[in-house]
Parts: structure tokens; sequence; C-alpha cells
């Protein structure tokens, strides 16, 4: 048995004669009837039953023509991915993300890959989850880096990073001065405005699971899909917030902001990769995967280990 007897085979099926196959294939019907005696001689079984001028598959035919169907499937993934690695990435790849991705992990990723791939045109969309699952469900968007879960059979997700949750606020709120040297208990929140992400995220929902497992009913003044909001909000005083790390580690490390864990609990957020299922994955989607684990060690995902301890803000700058 080889390749030639399996297109032969196949091209029978899609034809339903041998005299159309042969057609197709730009051979005599002779020849065809040929390799599928020799087949049939091999197997010691016939593969085709006339019926008028059409044929019938047997059993074992449609058993070889399913492997015919793998067998060439294979062949083409595997001559895909060949080709791929030789070929130089152009085109254009769609991204889409949150605020708080777009803002602070994009930026490295889209620098690593332009330098890689000088040619690849990138464009961004700054979507929560729903809409960007949408998006690539509608084929908008390539590739989303979304806060999981993110469900469907027709989607493949890939879980890249962690991001720890922490509790935010200006340096000045008495809670932050009250427990600068300590630690924030849960108790500590009973009371306090809190300004939080929209309902519905998964973001939202870590922190709905945490409010509800230290039996806190929050004061909710605000909320919004806006990372950026939720800081500026909290800088004026007008509430707490619970934010991503990488969201605020810049202003924590400069003294804008207090920042710390939440004693006895642990809160984050898992976020990956969102694309459409196929058979392959494409090679945009592997490079695009590659350049963000070697961009992944450089963002701050969460601050140094403490034991629950506040994240210190930096020292003031000492006055001329």
């Amino acid at each position: 048995m080889d390749l030639r007897q399996l297109e032969i085979l196949q091209a029978i099926v899609e034809t339903g004669s041998f005299t159309a196959c042969g057609r197709k294939l730009h051979v005599s019907q002779s020849a065809v009837s040929r390799q599928v005696l020799l087949l049939e001689e091999e197997l010691g079984e016939p593969l085709f039953l006339r019926v008028g001028r059409q044929v019938r598959m047997t059993p074992a035919a449609e058993s070889l023509v399913r492997l015919g169907q793998r067998v060439f499937q294979d062949v083409r993934d595997t001559v895909g991915a060949i080709t791929d690695r030789t070929r130089e990435l152009r085109g254009t790849l769609r991204l889409a993300g949150g605020m708080t991705v777009c803002l602070y992990v994009f930026p490295p990723l889209l620098k690593r890959l332009r330098r890689v791939h000088p040619h690849l045109d990138v464009r961004l969309t700054v979507a929560t989850g729903g809409p960007s699952v949408q998006a690539i469900r509608a084929g908008r968007v390539d590739a989303g880096l979304l806060t999981l879960p993110v469900e469907g059979a027709d989607l493949a997700t890939v879980p890249t990073m962690r991001e720890e949750l922490l509790l935010v606020m200006p340096p000045a709120h008495p809670l932050a001065r009250r427990k600068r040297g300590g630690r924030v208990t849960a108790s500590d929140l009973d009371g306090q405005p809190f300004i939080l992400f929209e309902p519905g995220s998964n973001t939202r929902r870590v922190i709905d699971r945490f409010f509800l497992s230290a039996h806190i009913e929050p004061d909710v003044v605000m909320d919004t899909e806006n990372v950026e909001i939720i800081k500026a909000m909290v800088k004026t005083g007008l509430g707490i917030g619970i934010v991503p790390y990488p969201a605020v580690a810049r202003e924590v490390h400069a003294g804008q902001f207090f920042c710390t864990r939440i004693d006895g609990h642990s809160l984050a957020r898992e976020t990956g990769w969102v694309f459409a299922r196929a058979n392959r994955t494409s090679r945009v989607i592997h490079e695009l995967q590659e350049a963000f684990d070697t961009v992944k060690d450089r963002l701050k995902l969460a601050p140094a280990p403490g034991r629950g301890r506040p994240v210190r803000p930096a020292a003031p700058a000492a006055r001329t």
C-alpha cells in the first residue's frame, strides 16, 4: 500500500467512478483499476461494489479512505510547518486585551515582536473579555490576552501569567498610616469605600469571592473597566481599590501609593492567550507566545515576598 493508492481511493469516492477518478488524476481508467486490484489482492477482500455505472465502498474501503484523510492531513500540516519556519512573518496580527494588559504587558511584548519580525504589522484593540471573545470568534481578532477562565469548545486557551491583586490607597489614608508597620486584615476593610472593576468581569469575580469568604459587604462607590480611572479616583481619596500589581508597581516604588496584601487571603487573577481552535496552531501564534515568554520575567506581576506585610513605598527624597 502506498500514498498513490490512498489518493486513488479518495478520488474514486469523490467522483463516484473509476473513469471520473482517472480524469481527475490525469491517468487512464485501466491504471486506476490496476491499482485497486493490486490493493484488493494485498488485503484479500474487495474494496468496491458496482451498482450500475456507480461504485459503492465496502467497509474495508471506508476504513482506508478515513486512513487516507488522516495521512494527507498530517502531510499538509507537516509541509505547512516546514514552510512556516522558512518564511519571514509578514501581514497583520490583530490582538485584543484589557486596559491593564494593553498598558503594562503589550508594550514590552510588541517591542520584542517588532525586533524579531520587523515586517509584521500589529494592530491592538482595547476591550474587556466579552467583546474580545466575540471578536476572536468573528475573525476580527487573531488572539487576546484575557483574564481566564474563557469557556468555549471553539476556543483554545493557554494560561500564561498570574497577577497578584493588591489593596491600594494613598499613603496619607488613615488605614495606610495606621497599618504601615503591620498587616491589613479583612476586618480592617469593614466600612471602607471601594472603587472596583466592573461587575461581571473575571477580575471582579475574584474580588467578590474574597468579600464573600471574609464576610464583608463592601461599600462600592464606583466601578469601572478602566484601571487608570480606578487609580485616579483612589488618588483623590474617593475610596480604596483592589488592582493587579503591574498597574501600580511604578507608583508604589515612587511612594505615590500605599499597597499591601490582605493578611490571610491570596488574591490573584490568571491571564492567558485565547484564540480560535484549529487543527494546527499558526506560526504567528507560536511566535507571539515565544515573544511573551521572552519578556515575561521582566513584568512586575507581584511584589517581593513579604509574609503578607505591606508593600512599602519608596522613601521620600531628602530636601535640599
